[in-house]
């Protein structure tokens, strides 16, 4: 598990350095990036195991990063999870299921949830 490799994409520093001490304390290698643009030039040097993705960020959505992450053969299979202030509804819900999201975890969050669900998609 320790050789996993994280990218945290959102527009606020300190959750961005929240969730990377997290994860570097356990032992991943995380990249940080914070706007979707950025995510999208990280990408095409590195490629995580898994990508926590913002939904509400200024200039690019997590969505429309997301459907550029998917329309790209080199990257359209990494695993990706919207870590978000949003509350979706059902409707909501099945739409980002067949954009192929791992998971959906709410801000705020809590250190050792986040941390499980993140394991458990990498398992």
């Amino acid at each position: 598990m320790s050789s996993k490799k994280l990218m945290v994409v959102d527009d606020e520093e300190s959750i961005r350095e929240l969730v990377k001490a997290i994860f570097e304390n356990e032992g991943f290698k995380v990249i940080v990036a914070s706007s979707g643009l950025e995510c999208l030039e990280e990408l095409k040097k590195e490629r995580p195991d898994l990508i926590l993705l913002d939904m509400m960020m200024p200039k690019m959505s997590g969505r429309v990063t997301l459907e550029k992450i998917r329309a790209d053969p080199k990257t359209k299979d990494i695993k990706v999870a919207f870590l978000t202030v949003a509350r979706f509804s059902e409707v909501g819900l099945e739409s980002l299921k067949k954009m192929n999201i791992s998971d959906y975890i709410t801000k705020p969050f809590d250190n050792d949830e986040l941390l499980k669900r993140v394991k458990k998609i990498l398992e």
